[in-house]
């Protein structure tokens, strides 16, 4: 090798340390933000705590963030919200690791008060959710916040070893990064394991047995299903029933501590147990339920065959006061609807349901108990985790979502949705097809579903037998396409008074998205 050979290698050589002596003090920072987060998932394991303290933190940012936020998630990521909250948690504080690494690296003091700072957080969002425990929140946060700090501590430390010796100092910094590295991996997961253990055997779920309802649910008629694929089943399974609420972390009710306390302007206060839930008598029905945020053609709704209790029995046995003009239901962890006393009395199905789909409720839609009202959004009235019930005026309180911007009222508007044919599908030309899809109008039932192409007339669809006013019904339009190229199909329902759903356009908020659903579609030949 000659002169001028060497001189570039060893050029080259110099500026890969100097650029990795660079990212030393950004990485350090990195790994000892995680390695905080990652102790606070082992303790949650290892203490068998009901959250984590990384959950009360973003349920603390739930609370406090402008509702627009709240909002913009839940309408671009829909039930994938709450994993999305928790991973912008984790690149935060990756980021802000890396500028604590690289500040730390000049000034120790400034990464020291960062994790004091990411301490300090975490107690004061521990010490605020309804499901931590305040004690050991503070113990957590400590020892998160004293761990980042030494791990910052180390890795600086190496990462000034490596610059007074570039070859080895950088080798010696990269083994401990990458040993830290795993253990953050072994520390989350193990923490993760331990607490999803607890929460399962906490849950008492499984041993449950659900009693035969007084007043079953008939078997859906033959016809309330056309049989045909692509269009939404008639009754949602569990597992793919949506799920949109505020509960970062899924709130597991030990049933032996667990009281639903029934009081406010009742005559006859009184709290009562599982045990004494399932004792009353109970009712099935079939009832679709669906969340306000869901758009037009959305799937934020589905039909389920509840078990419960009428919630009539409940306020009957209370005694409800005169001027108690609204029901105000509160979850284990905080979270309240308010919705019309009279909804309770007026004939519909309004029940503090303890089974879905023949089980006990699944742990995410609300084990042991929760509010299913027919025809009322979920925002006013699906307290899931029930733990409290109060009779109070229509004007005292403003339940979670009313200061938020919503309307207090959330009545289920008619709608409708095209599940068949996908939108942007090539359709073949002169080729029969089926345009196909669901309509509801809780409480009052769908009388007639049209589907206009083209901008064309409107024409009436076939619809299935409904299993009753309180849910969904399929329908499906035989059609076959004779013109090429682009169409547009849309959808529009009538409710059981004849009444046909509003053509307006208007977003979710304050009341409901509306307007007709439409799919794209392409025509070619075969």
């Amino acid at each position: 090798m000659d002169s001028t050979t060497a001189d570039l290698v060893d050029a080259s050589t110099q500026a890969t340390s100097h650029r990795s002596a660079k990212l030393q003090p950004a990485i350090a920072g990195i790994l000892a933000a995680l390695s905080a987060l990652a102790t606070t998932e082992l303790i949650a394991g290892v203490s068998s705590a009901p959250t984590s303290l990384l959950s009360s933190v973003a349920s603390l940012l739930i609370r406090i963030m402008p509702p627009a936020i709240t909002e913009f998630g839940i309408n671009t990521f829909g039930t994938n919200d709450k994993a999305v909250l928790q991973g912008s948690i984790w690149l935060v504080a990756i980021l802000g690791g890396a500028v604590l690494g690289i500040a730390a690296a000049r000034w120790f003091w400034v990464g020291v008060l960062g994790f004091v700072g990411f301490g300090l957080l975490g107690m004061v969002a521990g010490a605020s959710d309804p499901l931590a425990t305040t004690s050991l929140a503070v113990i957590t946060a400590a020892a998160a916040g004293a761990v980042g700090i030494a791990i910052l501590a180390w890795l600086v430390g190496a990462a000034e070893s490596a610059a007074t010796s570039p070859d080895t100092g950088r080798r010696g910094f990269l083994g401990v990064a990458a040993g830290i590295a795993v253990g953050i991996v072994a520390t989350t997961s193990i923490g993760r394991a331990l607490l999803a253990r607890t929460r399962q055997m906490a849950a008492s779920r499984e041993e449950v047995i659900l009693p035969t309802a007084d007043v079953q649910a008939a078997a859906p008629p033959t016809g309330a299903s056309l049989g045909v694929d692509g269009i939404s089943p008639l009754i949602t399974p569990n597992d793919e029933f949506y799920r949109i609420d505020t509960a970062l972390t899924i709130p597991i009710v030990d049933l032996d501590s667990w009281r639903l306390r029934i009081h406010g302007m009742v005559d006859r206060p009184f709290e009562m147990t599982f045990d004494d839930l399932l004792a009353m008598p109970m009712v099935e029905e079939h009832i679709t339920i669906a969340c306000v945020s869901n758009r037009v053609g959305g799937d934020l709704i589905g039909t389920a065959k509840w078990l419960g209790v009428p919630l009539s029995e409940i306020l009957n046995r209370a005694g409800v006061q005169d001027g108690a003009t609204q029901i105000v239901g509160r979850s284990v962890d905080g979270f309240t609807v308010g919705f019309p006393t009279e909804t309770v009395f007026d004939g519909r199905q309004a029940l503090l349901a303890v089974g879905m789909n023949d089980e006990p409720l699944p742990l995410d839609h609300g084990f042991p108990a929760r509010f299913v009202v027919a025809g009322l959004y979920g925002y006013v009235s699906a307290t899931k985790w029930l733990s409290d019930i109060e009779l109070t005026t229509w004007d005292a309180f403003d339940a979670y979502w009313v200061p938020r911007g919503w309307d207090k009222e959330g009545p289920i508007l008619t709608s409708s949705r095209i599940d068949k044919p996908a939108n942007g599908a090539q359709v073949d030309l002169n080729v029969p097809t089926i345009i196909g899809g669901v309509a509801w109008a809780p409480t009052r039932g769908i009388s007639k579903v049209e589907v206009q192409i083209n901008e064309g007339a409107w024409l009436e669809a076939d619809m299935a037998e409904s299993i009753s006013d309180n849910t969904w019904v399929q329908w499906q339009l035989d059609w076959t396409p004779d013109t090429s190229g682009g169409q547009v199909i849309k959808v529009r329902a009538y409710d059981g008074d004849g009444v046909v759903q509003t053509d307006r356009v208007a977003p979710s908020k304050p009341g409901a998205a509306t307007g007709y659903h439409g799919r794209s579609i392409f025509i070619g030949e075969i």
